[in-house]
């Protein structure tokens, strides 16, 4: 399993079977990914190794830090600092459909209106792409580790 933030500045791999794949709700998760939900899947300390650059760090808690790409502020990991495990950010995750979450953390912090997300309207990528495709062109680093980024 492998991942990295937006800009490629960061790249991590794991080398063991990730497990308790799950959102949380609390305020904390919140503010830290920028969503209505943090989503994580957990990996052994000792299976994660940073293949590219190094994660920024900030002490959310004083129990837990959080990790995330100081070039480009993609979220990477959260981290309890007694615990031998990261809590990787499923966005993160070259392949993040792989790990459908099981479970859900601090449910009453749930906004009530999430119950409906699902039956909103859906505006295919096409409406909006074609208004200026240039303009959408990716500089996301893509879905799979590279020798060199950005190309030359």
């Amino acid at each position: 399993m492998s991942g990295g933030c937006q800009c490629g500045a960061v790249r991590y791999a794991v080398y063991g079977e990730p497990f308790a794949p799950s959102i949380c709700w609390c305020r904390m998760c919140q503010k830290a990914t920028g969503g209505l939900f943090g989503a994580y899947v957990d990996v052994k300390a000792a299976d994660l190794v940073w293949t590219r650059g190094e994660p920024g760090r900030f002490a959310s808690s004083a129990a837990a830090e959080r990790g995330f790409c100081a070039s480009c502020s993609t979220p990477l990991f959260y981290k309890l600092r007694s615990a031998a495990h990261y809590a990787i950010t499923m966005g993160s995750l070259d392949h993040p459909h792989d790990w459908p979450p099981q479970s859900q953390l601090v449910p009453e912090n749930r906004p009530a209106f999430c119950e409906s997300l699902a039956s909103l309207e859906v505006v295919p990528t096409s409406a909006w792409l074609a208004q200026d495709p240039e303009g959408f062109a990716s500089r996301q680093h893509p879905d799979h580790d590279t020798e060199v980024w950005p190309p030359r």
